[in-house]
């Protein structure tokens, strides 16, 4: 496992991989977060959280912050912390950290850290038991200490076995979001064909849409639980049963990805998906605006003493904190609690509002093409761009003759960066252009466009690089100049864009179209992951070339 120089582990990273020094520093203040948890203080995790995330997004090391004098520029790092990382950068460590780290076992950070429990619970367990880590909460288990301890029924004793033994296992570590997405979507229609169910939903990172899942959180609600756990534990992916409950099952699919499924009551359907759903920053800081009202918030619902305000869905709960409904794809306390607060959320595209898909590398012959427009046609969506490649141009002049009613079809053609002048011609037979990023940096001449142009295919460098980023820079630079719009696809690891580079693509005013880089007309769906990348990066809907037109009758949004 990696860990920090002094051994404790590691936080996940975000898939925005930041520079090696911005990593380490906000994995540090995550640390103090966590030990200031423990140590009961209410105020300053949640600052330390801040400036973690912050490091976390910016686009260069912080080194450079740094030498420019411009750390106070950098959101949540104020004088205390600022001074902190300065002395990071000088020495390679904090000694604030060190002094707190003197005050704790490191064990207990790790049970913090397990599902379903936090810094209250591992210092009950520290004061109370004497347990200093995962093996001793093991072992105080199957003793039975905690047996009639204040807060702990059988069912949250069995959920503590069951997360320990999960963070035991080998698992094959994180999962691509489309091949999360797919496994999901796959079990989800088999319950649903086999069981009866009311609802049913994938929650925690695969709903929030982040690049890459560590496992799989499904919840339904039925009338018969027994027949949705005997429908889910007959799947043929299945390599192991871990647990089976009278609410909660836990398997390890294919490849060691661990999947819980619950079933949950339809009163509490929505605090469970809210709960579930995370991210954990977000969610520690709803309990903090449950405690100042004098509330509490959990999987159950939202209750004041015994009576429960609000769990039958996700609007309910947020009302019960004068709040509107908050996306999940933004729930990661980077200010969508206090825009929620203020009425003044983001108008994100959905899915709803696509009428096309641009960037298909499908058949070129009319006759092949036919069940691509019929798959089209039955989602409703006027248009399907076909994308020929370097050297051919295609013809899309046949086939807008023998269409299905209401699609047309257009025709691209993929260019390389040297290729760029085309950009200034109009080729007969192809409608717009296509330009490969990952072919060489953006043009310093930028030429006039004379169709419509598609900045695709990212070079592979790692994500969130300072090499990627400078040349993700460029290209929305060369975007803003010419028109030109940025792809997005649900393959943010096979030369897509990941989430946080799109949000600073938002933010130097980037526009963007939505792909579903579809092999076979079935996938055409896979463009929901993309549209959940691009709302986890903040993108509006007028963000959005492919989107319908206000006049068709979906939700409007400017040209």
């Amino acid at each position: 496992m990696n860990g920090t120089p002094d051994g404790r582990p590691r936080s996940p990273r975000d898939p925005g991989r930041p520079p090696p020094a911005n990593a380490e520093l906000a994995t540090i203040f995550r640390g103090i977060a966590d030990l200031l948890d423990l140590a009961g203080e209410r105020f300053k995790p949640e600052a330390y959280r801040r400036a973690a995330r912050s490091i976390e997004s910016l686009g260069e090391d912080i080194r450079k912050f740094a030498d420019r004098g411009e750390l106070d520029q950098i959101p949540g790092i104020g004088q205390a912390i600022g001074e902190k990382t300065r002395e990071f950068l000088l020495t390679g460590k904090i000694e604030y950290y060190d002094r707190l780290n003197e005050q704790f076992p490191a064990g207990i950070v790790e049970i913090m850290q397990l599902p379903g429990l936090g810094p209250k619970t591992a210092r009950r367990f520290l004061v109370e038991l004497g347990v200093e880590g995962p093996a001793e909460l093991k072992a105080a288990i199957a003793a039975g200490k905690l047996n009639g301890l204040k807060g702990f029924g059988a069912k949250k004793i069995e959920l503590i076995r069951t997360a320990l033994e999960a963070a035991e296992g080998p698992v094959r570590g994180r999962t691509p979001i489309l091949e999360a997405w797919r496994t999901a979507e796959a079990i989800l229609a088999a319950i649903r064909e086999k069981a009866p169910v009311a609802q049913a939903e994938a929650a925690g990172s695969l709903r929030r849409r982040r690049e890459d899942v560590g496992d799989l959180d499904l919840l339904v609600t039925s009338d018969d639980p027994p027949k949705v756990f005997d429908a889910f534990l007959a799947l043929p992916g299945i390599e192991k049963v871990k647990m089976r409950g009278p609410t909660k099952s836990t398997v390890l699919w294919t490849g060691r990805f661990q999947i819980d499924l619950r079933v949950v009551d339809p009163s509490a359907y929505g605090a469970a998906l809210q709960y579930f759903t995370g991210s954990k920053d977000h969610n520690v800081r709803l309990r903090t605006l449950a405690r100042d009202r004098g509330l509490k918030v959990n999987e159950y619902g939202v209750f004041r003493g015994e009576e429960r305000l609000a769990g039958a869905t996700e609007a309910d709960v947020y009302a019960a904190f004068g709040l509107k409904w908050i996306p999940a794809e933004i729930r990661e306390d980077q200010g969508e609690l206090d825009r929620a607060a203020a009425g003044h959320l983001p108008d994100l595209i959905d899915l709803a509002d696509l009428d096309a898909d641009w960037h298909l590398h499908a058949p070129q012959g009319e006759a092949d093409r036919r069940p691509w427009l019929d798959a089209a046609h039955q989602r409703g969506w006027a248009t399907l761009g076909f994308v020929a490649g370097p050297g051919g141009a295609g013809d899309a002049s046949g086939a807008r003759h023998a269409l299905a009613p209401g699609t047309t079809v257009r025709q691209g053609k993929e260019i390389t960066v040297e290729e760029v002048a085309e950009l200034a011609t109009k080729p007969p037979g192809v409608d717009f252009f296509l330009v490969r990023a990952d072919s060489g940096p953006p043009p310093k001449k930028v030429p006039r466009l004379k169709l419509p142009t598609i900045i695709a295919h990212w070079p592979g460098r790692e994500p969130g690089s300072p090499e990627s980023q400078a040349t993700i820079r460029g290209w929305v630079t060369f975007g803003h100049e010419t028109g030109a719009v940025l792809d997005v696809t649900p393959k943010p690891a096979g030369g897509g864009l990941d989430s946080a580079s799109i949000r600073r693509a938002v933010e130097a005013g980037g526009r963007f179209t939505l792909s579903s880089a579809a092999e076979t007309p079935a996938e055409l769906g896979q463009i929901a992951v993309a549209v959940g990348l691009a709302r986890r990066g903040w993108v509006l809907r007028s963000h959005v070339m492919n989107r319908r037109a206000p006049s068709s009758g979906a939700r409007s949004g400017s040209a």
